[in-house]
């Protein structure tokens, strides 16, 4: 049997890598088990037609997955369509 000696400084360092690879591990696991909208989802929560999200797909203004004839679309990257249009307030009230 071989035993290790560590300083106590370099344990930490070993001991914070791995709750950093382990919080990357979960982050992965989270995005795995996103649930995807289809594409009749995507058109109802962004009150859009067909053609409408047919052109977003086209000029890359969404991201998308594409299984045969079906199509999916990330809730973040919904989410992320409406915050890169998200137009703050600037109105100051007396």
């Amino acid at each position: 049997m071989e035993v290790v000696l560590l300083e106590k400084k370099a344990f930490e360092e070993l001991v914070n890598k791995i709750d950093e690879i382990k919080q990357s591990l979960l982050k992965k696991e989270e995005k795995l088990t996103e649930k995807w909208l289809d594409n009749k989802e995507f058109m109802e929560i962004m009150k859009i037609s067909v053609r409408t999200a047919q052109f977003y797909r086209d000029e890359g203004i969404i991201s998308f997955s594409q299984i045969g004839n079906k199509i999916y679309y990330k809730p973040s990257d919904v989410e992320e369509l409406f915050m890169k249009n998200y137009k703050k307030g600037f109105k100051k009230w007396n």
